[in-house]
């Protein structure tokens, strides 16, 4: 089926949907505030404007107004990484949908079950877990839960497909497959830093120039956000680096606030 599109929210992941989205037809952004849509407005059309994309600006509408989904067929939240704000999210879009609509999550950590629970449509449910820049990450990690149809699956995988995106099922753990094996790395990268006094380029081009990573790992802290960082570490169970909880204190999250473990 040709799916409706939404996406609820306004940040990194929330637009880099939107963007990949409009190169495939119309897709709906919901944003909290008026403030919020006017950023994302910006963002997306910026996203779109680095790939040289030649888009309908109208294939994007930002909205504020919950009810404006009422007809979307596949809503995907992507909103902080806080269970409890999720789940009063995910309430709210099941009694605006209709009945046949898919719900699915962007988290990176969080227990899919629970969110399922929190929807009030298990069978309608999936955990999409795209990765930042979504314009040009090609791996979904898909997550289902125990009750998710046949219909749900079905759909979720069309859906990837047209998004060019290659989707891989993986276990409802925290962290899934990648952050799972990911944030241990990154924040023994930040330990090292801590303990040597190393200069955070230094670490990054050993990483980058040594192991043919395509980033360096403070650098990648960055442009997850030092705060989703800390949020994942805690799902994870995984202690959080003394110099992480310095940064935010500093309010120097990455990338998304022009400083991080490195400025931009």
């Amino acid at each position: 089926m040709n799916e409706t599109l939404a996406i609820v929210g306004s940040g990194a992941i929330a637009c880099g949907l939107a963007a990949a989205a409009a190169h495939h037809g119309p897709v709906l952004l919901l944003a909290r505030s008026q403030s919020s849509a006017e950023r994302a407005e910006a963002a997306v059309e910026k996203t779109l404007s680095r790939l040289g994309a030649e888009i309908d600006p109208e294939h994007v509408q930002v909205v504020t107004d919950p009810a404006a989904l009422a007809k979307a067929t596949f809503v995907v939240e992507a909103v902080v990484e806080d269970h409890d704000i999720k789940a009063g999210v995910l309430s709210e879009l099941d009694a605006v949908l209709g009945p046949e609509a898919i719900l699915a999550s962007t988290t990176s950590s969080l227990s899919i079950e629970r969110l399922a629970q929190a929807s009030e449509r298990a069978d309608r449910f999936v955990g999409l877990h795209v990765f930042n820049p979504v314009t040009k990450m090609k791996l979904v990690e898909l997550v289902f839960p125990r009750g998710a149809g046949e219909e749900t699956r079905k759909r979720t995988l069309e859906l990837c497909e047209t998004f060019e995106k290659t989707p891989v099922e993986v276990p409802d753990v925290p962290g899934f497959v990648v952050n799972r094996l990911l944030f241990p790395y990154l924040f023994s990268a930040v330990r090292l830093l801590e303990e040597t006094g190393m200069d955070p380029v230094g670490v990054d081009t050993c990483m980058r120039l040594g192991a043919g990573h395509p980033m360096g790992p403070l650098a990648l802290l960055d442009l997850v956000g030092l705060d989703v960082a800390k949020a994942i570490g805690e799902t994870l169970g995984e202690p959080v680096p003394a110099r992480i909880d310095e940064l935010l204190a500093e309010g120097a999250l990455g990338r998304k606030s022009g400083r991080g473990f490195h400025a931009y």
